[in-house]
């Protein structure tokens, strides 16, 4: 297993995920993702915050982070923090505890960078989804409701979230 950063010639890989993991929300929860645009992949690539997990040649897991969510963390993103979003595991490799190594890979990235916290969000009410990123070493940090969603994705729109964060 090897966490990389995605390229360019990673998009329609990338693309082709995030079109499982919403018909997998589909089949667990009301709510889906609403897509995403391609103009955000290619910006995050660019700045190497988009990264793949690698099992031999395949994509197993994607995931994208950014150094700033004040949208979602309100004042709490004064605090020096990378955000994980998108976490999407290939179904070939469901099971796999990714989540996990991206939380160690996180912590170690978030320390050789300066950083204080790692944080990530999910829907308010996902109770499944909040139980696993807690045995994932995530601390839960209760519910906020989005004031503004303006540049966030679609499905953002009328949410409440739960917060996580690991302290490095």
């Amino acid at each position: 297993m090897q966490i990389l950063n995605s390229t360019p010639e990673d998009i329609d890989a990338i693309f082709k995920l995030y079109d499982a993991a919403v018909e997998f929300q589909k089949t667990v929860s009301s709510k889906q993702w609403q897509g995403f645009e391609r103009s955000l992949v290619e910006k995050e690539i660019g700045e190497k915050r988009q990264w793949k997990i690698m099992e031999g040649d395949q994509i197993a897991c994607i995931f994208a982070i950014t150094f700033n969510d004040p949208l979602i963390w309100n004042e709490r993103d004064k605090d020096p923090a990378i955000y994980i979003h998108r976490i999407v595991t290939n179904p070939d490799f469901r099971g796999g505890s990714y989540v996990r190594e991206i939380a160690r890979w996180a912590q170690g990235y978030a320390r050789s960078i300066d950083k204080k916290y790692v944080r990530m969000d999910t829907w308010g009410d996902n109770q499944k989804l909040k139980d696993y990123y807690v045995s994932c070493g995530f601390g839960y940090l209760g519910v906020t409701v989005l004031r503004d969603t303006s540049g966030l994705p679609k499905h953002y729109e009328g949410l409440t979230l739960s917060l996580f964060e690991i302290p490095v």
